[in-house]
């Protein structure tokens, strides 16, 4: 199974990828060993749950482990000096005003893999990263959202 998608990222997002990724190698492993080791003394492991549980826990970190060594294997860091301040693009901050709502939020347009909506960074793929992308101050902005159809007002765009 090869998946050779690309995940576009800023510098930041492939640090915490890399920090999270070496948590997991030493720490998380190591204590997940512990917790195998102590359950294995328990004895008859066909009614143990603290070992089946410790067995799903390193599988699940395991393929977690796999997977972020695969999007930064994939990873186009974006160069952040190369971003227009005039356009939005990944690795920009944008003020948007949200008629819907009547208020202004900045959003940082970030890549899928370094997503967080509650930290207001939305993915270049998500449908307001992608109605946004490409855009200027003052343009209105018309998203297709799963509630209806969300109106902005780009007001400012940075950089970090």
């Amino acid at each position: 199974m090869s998946d050779s998608k690309k995940y576009l990222m800023t510098y930041e997002g492939v640090k915490k990828l890399e920090e999270e990724l070496e948590y997991l190698k030493t720490v998380k492993r190591k204590e997940i060993t512990e917790k195998i080791k102590v359950a294995l003394g328990y004895g008859d492991l066909s009614e143990n749950s603290e070992y089946d549980e410790a067995k799903n826990e390193q599988a699940f970190v395991e393929g977690r482990i796999i997977t972020l060594e695969n999007m930064l294997r994939n990873a186009t860091i974006v160069d952040e000096s190369e971003i227009p301040s005039d356009v939005v693009s990944v690795g920009s901050r944008v003020k948007v005003k949200d008629f819907e709502f009547d208020e202004e939020v900045e959003y940082t347009i970030v890549g899928s893999a370094e997503a967080d909506p509650m930290s207001y960074k939305i993915s270049n793929e998500s449908p307001v990263g992608k109605a946004l992308i490409g855009k200027k101050v003052g343009e209105i902005v018309e998203v297709t959202v799963p509630g209806g159809v969300n109106k902005f007002e780009i007001l400012e765009i940075k950089r970090d």
